[in-house]
């Protein structure tokens, strides 16, 4: 007896130079495990998508690489990282924002709509959920502690903090996780400012917008929160069914004659 297929869930991740000795400074594409097994334990297959060293300077390349990608992927996670360039929301750089990424940024932000041009589910983490919203036309609060007065959102460096937020009754995501008060795992000092094309659907008790869905599509949402942390797989096992979903209607649509 054969056995089902298996959705593929692409994630994006860095690319850093990192030290193997004798090997130095070895520019490498990395994500953290727990992503890999966050998919894994949900029934999908994890796959990582780096960026190329020239997604920055040929965005249409990068495109036309994202589009060939999203064709031989079932779901797509936009993993969480550092901060995004706010020149990509014309932006001037706060004091404390990391340096950028630009091939991160570019692939990420070219992967985040082509994806919502194609239709297929997405899942943005923390990160993720920046990128997804300045892609859309949105922008960024690049220092928590300026608006909100607290570092609530990211306490200790290094160090996952956790904190209240609020999910909308109605939402997608509260069909998934529940609606109500309920503690995340949290490490951002970033948040989005302006929100554009998606309805937000969870918020920090200082107002902090914490997650917003597209509710026309098969499954595009986003937490500033980090899941594949929390111990609760509702998140991705929704992602990976809706990844099961597409294939399938991938599949059916290919073999019309």
């Amino acid at each position: 007896m054969g056995h089902a297929r298996r959705p593929v869930i692409g994630i994006s991740c860095y690319v850093n130079e990192v030290d193997r000795p004798p090997w130095l400074a070895q520019p490498s594409a990395l994500l953290p495990r727990v992503y890999l097994d966050y998919v894994a334990e949900a029934g999908g297959i994890p796959v990582i998508l780096p960026p190329s060293t020239r997604d920055a300077r040929d965005e249409s390349a990068a495109e036309d690489r994202a589009r060939q990608t999203l064709e031989r992927v079932d779901g797509l996670i936009l993993a969480g990282g550092e901060d995004v360039d706010p020149s990509r929301y014309a932006a001037l750089p706060h004091p404390e924002a990391q340096p950028p990424d630009p091939d991160r940024d570019a692939w990420e932000l070219t992967l985040a709509r082509v994806s919502a041009d194609v239709g297929i589910p997405v899942l943005g983490v923390c990160r993720g959920m920046q990128i997804m919203a300045v892609a859309a036309g949105g922008t960024l609060d690049q220092h928590l502690p300026d608006t909100v007065g607290t570092d609530e959102h990211l306490a200790t460096p290094g160090v996952f903090t956790r904190h209240t937020v609020r999910i909308a009754s109605g939402s997608r995501l509260g069909r998934i996780v529940g609606s109500g008060e309920r503690d995340v795992p949290a490490y951002h000092h970033q948040a989005v400012a302006q929100l554009r094309g998606y309805l937000p659907s969870a918020w920090a008790t200082d107002g902090v917008v914490e997650a917003f869905e597209d509710p026309h599509a098969r499954f595009r949402l986003a937490v500033q929160w980090h899941p594949e942390v929390s111990g609760d797989p509702s998140l991705v096992r929704s992602l990976v069914a809706a990844a099961a979903e597409w294939s399938a209607s991938r599949d059916g649509l290919s073999k019309v004659p």
